[in-house]
């Protein structure tokens, strides 16, 4: 994945690969010993079912891993964004 800067993160869209928005970045979770990137800390759309995420009482916790694509929006993978092992992919 191409460099970032955190500031043009900001307030952006998450999508799921599905095309169903989740909601906007609110603020992401760095482990400061390494500089991995833990989690995105997500307000929730409020037509999103927030039963199937990993929820921080007014947010959702999506694991970095989870994201596959950023421009004009961040895009996660809904499964693992739900906790959920990835289907494998038939070649």
């Amino acid at each position: 994945m191409a460099n970032v800067f955190a500031k043009n993160l900001s307030s952006k869209q998450v999508m799921a690969t599905d095309g169903t928005e989740i909601g906007i970045l609110y603020n992401i979770v760095m482990d400061i010993r390494t500089g991995d990137l833990i989690d995105l800390i997500v307000k929730p759309d409020m037509s999103l079912d927030t039963s199937k995420y990993n929820t921080d009482e007014q947010y959702i916790l999506l694991p970095f891993e989870s994201v596959r694509a950023i421009k004009d929006y961040i895009v996660v993978d809904k499964n693992i964004a739900r906790g959920l092992t990835p289907e494998p992919v038939e070649i």
